[in-house]
């Protein structure tokens, strides 16, 4: 009881302004009004802007890849990057069960089936070795085509998340991969500046996708991004997401299934303000970080930190409990005293909706999901 107590206390004292402390709130310290005010004179509030433009251009800068392509959230993202990957109906797709709702399903948008195999726990995100186990028990190769001889479907795609912005195993996920003849699409909705041995998240796969909800690091009320190296294929995305209009003057006409899954300019003027913060914002949160690992320690509570060769945002921070009794106390003293912490996701094949798909033991996902509790993470003003 002492050490919640003293935690609270902690935990306060890095907020000291605020009577209730969020998980995660946005700052708007920068260009925002500026940007805002410039999109609602220009008229242009809409898809089509000078922010949308400017947006994509720094997102393919930041990620280090050659298109980017600004979207109205990342589960619109996910759901177009599956399919440009070569997701179809009736296909599989490798994933985890320790994820965010919208991981999975983007999978059943595409007419997929997810199959949920273990996360590592140091990163807390896909486990190569998981996904290596379940393909020599359960793959087998057509042609140069991955099939699960299970269920004789085609395995179209690997979607691994970077857990809190903590990046996965890049290099043994892509060995694994490339061995079967799988794409690689990268979940990097909460990685936004993480690196994998200095290179951004997002840029590793065939595709990545990216978040800008109102609790990310940088936000744009709503928002979503596809990046890609392959310049075609996010040719591909933009014309997909913008309804597959054919360019004209005016003349309506669209030539394939598309979607109305583009950012508006006035939210693309917000992300591109927010854009400009990202590595104070960053640097500020690896601080904390900093701050509550010291202080975890010294009370003997593990606090989760970013593993070798890579360097986490930190967008979300959390603590590791002895085990769930311990889990509940902590959720339910520090939000009883008006500190928001919440537990990591429930396992996804635990819901009804879920919980006929393949999955394998999921032994380290079990025992994060009883252990791991999200605690603010905001940046310090």
């Amino acid at each position: 009881m002492s050490k919640i107590n003293n935690t609270i206390d902690f935990i306060r004292s890095q907020f000291p302004k605020q009577d209730f402390i969020p998980l995660h709130a946005p700052v708007f310290n920068g260009n925002e009004k500026l940007y805002v005010f410039d999109t609602i004179d220009s008229t242009f509030v809409s898809s089509v802007g000078a922010y949308v433009d400017k947006f994509e251009i720094l997102m393919a800068e930041l990620t280090k890849t050659n298109k980017a392509v600004a979207l109205v959230n990342g589960t619109s993202a996910l759901h177009v990057a599956l399919r440009l990957s070569g997701v179809q109906n009736g296909d599989e797709v490798l994933t985890q069960a320790l994820t965010f709702i919208a991981t999975v399903n983007a999978i059943i948008y595409n007419g997929a089936s997810p199959v949920f195999l273990d996360v590592d726990l140091d990163t807390m995100g896909l486990s190569p070795n998981a996904v290596q186990a379940f393909l020599e028990e359960y793959g087998e190769l057509r042609d140069g085509v991955c099939f699960n001889k299970r269920t004789n479907k085609k395995i179209s795609a690997c979607l691994p998340m970077h857990t809190f912005g903590f990046p996965v195993n890049l290099d043994e996920l892509i060995t694994v991969c490339n061995k079967w003849n799988i794409p690689l699409v990268e979940d990097a909705a909460e990685s936004i500046g993480s690196e994998y041995k200095n290179k951004p998240t997002g840029g590793f796969g065939k595709l990545g996708v990216f978040s800008f909800n109102g609790n990310k690091i940088v936000t744009s009320g709503g928002g979503g991004a596809i990046v890609t190296n392959d310049i075609e294929l996010g040719i591909r995305a933009k014309h997909l997401t913008t309804t597959a209009k054919v360019p004209h003057a005016y003349e309506y006409v669209h030539d394939d299934i598309g979607y109305n899954y583009r950012m508006p300019n006035l939210n693309a003027a917000l992300a591109c303000a927010q854009l400009e913060q990202l590595n104070s914002f960053i640097q500020n949160k690896r601080d904390l970080a900093q701050d509550y690992q010291s202080y975890f320690n010294s009370i003997g509570i593990k606090f989760r930190t970013e593993s070798a060769y890579t360097k986490a945002n930190y967008w979300l921070m959390c603590v590791e409990l002895e085990n769930k009794k311990e889990r509940d106390n902590f959720l339910k003293l520090t939000n009883d005293n008006r500190i928001m912490t919440r537990p990591i996701w429930q396992l996804i094949f635990k819901s009804t909706l879920y919980s006929a798909f393949q999955r394998d033991e999921q032994k380290n996902a079990i025992f994060l999901e009883e252990r791991i509790v999200n605690i603010p993470s905001s940046v310090r003003k």
